[in-house]
């Protein structure tokens, strides 16, 4: 499925990665393995292979075919460069229809609305072409920066999911923030 997403104001575009991405996403997880973390689950080291990533991707190229999942690269415009990644996953269609959102750019790309700006993407994209009802995220909450990312797309907060994901070797508990597409009618 071919899908590109713009926001020429923040110089951004979205696009479902593809295994012709791989090496560039590695090299971006490879990248932002240390600052993030305090964030992110620990990953064994053969995570940060090639052949690791590739799958991963085809594992994720497959889900978008059967229409569970969406990981979309963030890309500069000005020059193609692969900056971050944002994805729907867990897409539940019929009485649910959500989907859960996570996100990351590289630490130099941070600032300057483009993180925002994929998220307001990827959520029309949601509702607009999955026609979900609902999309939702977990943070850490001492995760101020992407708290505010949430808040500034409509998200708010519902509760705190008690030791919901294992990050940084330790169950944490994390906030639970929901957008509901009626909360966002006249944007999408």
């Amino acid at each position: 499925m071919a899908l590109t997403l713009y926001d020429t104001a923040h110089g951004i575009s979205l696009r479902l990665l593809t295994t012709q991405d791989a090496q560039a996403y590695l090299e971006l997880i490879r990248l932002t393995r240390i600052p993030y973390q305090a964030v992110e689950p620990v990953r064994e080291n053969d995570f940060y292979t090639l052949e690791a990533q590739t799958q991963r991707i085809q594992d994720r190229v497959r889900a978008a075919d059967e229409g569970n999942g969406y990981q979309f690269g963030i890309f500069n415009i000005k020059d193609d460069l692969l900056i971050g990644q944002i994805s729907l996953n867990n897409v539940v269609l019929g009485v649910a229809n959500y989907a859960d959102t996570g996100y990351f750019i590289h630490p130099n790309y941070q600032g300057g609305g483009r993180m925002s700006a994929a998220v307001k993407l990827a959520v029309a994209y949601g509702f607009r072409a999955l026609k979900l009802n609902r999309i939702q995220a977990a943070v850490l909450p001492s995760n101020h920066g992407s708290k505010r990312v949430l808040e500034k797309n409509g998200f708010q907060p519902e509760g705190v999911a008690r030791k919901y994901l294992k990050i940084n070797g330790i169950y944490q508990d994390h906030q639970i923030y929901a957008v509901l597409a009626e909360d966002l009618e006249e944007d999408v």
